[in-house]
């Protein structure tokens, strides 16, 4: 009633047309479905947002996430783009190639990355074997990117005609889509392995061509993989769209590289051979986990830890005398010795 009295004392100064239509609905004013909002630093990165960095030349950030951590570090760094590629196959899942990785396993990985990564767009790679069929194959698995995986965009690798028509059934379907040429790890049982592309004239001409069959599909990207600076610059030059390289140089629109990778995070002789020689370590992470890890051996094996720092719970003596006690009435002798010995050592060790 004091609401009614209120909004009856104010009415004269309210249009009464304006004031129906809030009482109706809780959309702010001057907005459709929430938005448009003022863009913020912990706002979502959008497509909006990359077009405009595209046209005043501001380089795109893009790096690879797979799990809740990684997506972490991402957010607070500013990284325009976080790509959930399907390379956890090899650098998360241990293959040699990025075949094995199933949809399902995918979509773990997306829902991670999706709960840790607030800012930066986040573009989920098809795997490969969901979308070569057919375009309701394609359209349905990035459905599932989206809604399951809580992915803002999808990303398919090759420019053949099928794959072309693939990206197009997608866009209509209202999906954003991120295309990729030159290498393409899919494909390397066609490829003859992990190769570069555009080496020679006809390649050369073969990336420009399908980059520029994926944007007239619809994409609103196309990554680069392991072509000449030269070739990368053509086709960047060629587009409309962000060209996002990786071991292309460094005339393309952005640069992406894998989160392992570029953070030196495993020495391992199996992941050695597979980390490419365009990636920059930008730390050595792997080192850094390798001297805690034995440090924490050692300390557990010598004793030293957990020390009295680190042992932060305490019993009362009263309640340890009577849990003694209790022990000895179940005929746990030893055990009731331990807990007194325990609680000796820990008193010693606070003096």
């Amino acid at each position: 009633m004091a609401f009614l009295t209120k909004l009856s004392r104010s009415s004269s100064r309210i249009n009464p047309g304006f004031l129906f239509s809030r009482l109706l609905s809780n959309v702010p004013e001057n907005t459709v479905y929430g938005g448009p909002q003022h863009q913020n630093p912990s706002q979502r990165v959008t497509l909006t947002n990359l077009r405009q960095k595209h046209k005043k030349g501001e380089p795109i950030t893009v790096v690879t996430a797979y799990d809740y951590p990684s997506a972490v570090h991402l957010d607070a760094a500013g990284i325009d783009i976080c790509l959930v590629g399907d390379s956890a196959s090899m650098v998360v899942h241990g293959h040699d190639t990025t075949l094995p990785i199933s949809l399902d396993e995918m979509l773990v990985h997306c829902r991670s990355v999706a709960r840790g990564a607030k800012r930066p767009l986040l573009v989920g790679d098809l795997p490969f074997g969901t979308y070569e069929s057919n375009t309701t194959q394609a359209v349905d698995t990035a459905v599932r990117v989206l809604k399951e995986g809580g992915m803002d965009a999808i990303k398919l690798e090759g420019g053949s005609p099928s794959r072309i028509t693939a990206a197009k059934a997608i866009v209509e379907a209202g999906i954003a889509v991120m295309g990729h040429v030159g290498l393409t790890p899919q494909a390397i049982s066609v490829l003859g392995g992990f190769r570069a592309q555009g080496r020679n004239i006809g390649s050369a001409v073969k990336v420009v061509e399908t980059a520029l069959a994926l944007q007239e599909a619809g994409c609103f990207s196309v990554v680069l993989e392991c072509v000449p600076p030269p070739v990368a610059a053509a086709a960047t030059s060629a587009l409309r769209i962000p060209t996002i390289g990786i071991g292309a140089g460094p005339f393309c629109s952005g640069q992406v590289l894998v989160y392992h990778d570029l953070l030196g995070m495993m020495q391992h002789p199996h992941h050695a051979k597979v980390t490419p020689k365009f990636c920059k370590q930008y730390a050595r992470v792997g080192d850094v986990i390798n001297k805690a890890l034995l440090e924490y051996k050692e300390e557990v094996t010598s004793g030293l830890f957990p020390g009295p720092d680190h042992s932060p719970y305490k019993i009362s003596e009263a309640d340890l005398g009577g849990f003694v006690n209790e022990l000895q009435k179940l005929g746990l002798d030893q055990a009731a010795s331990s807990a007194a010995s325990a609680a000796e050592k820990v008193s010693k060790s606070h003096d």
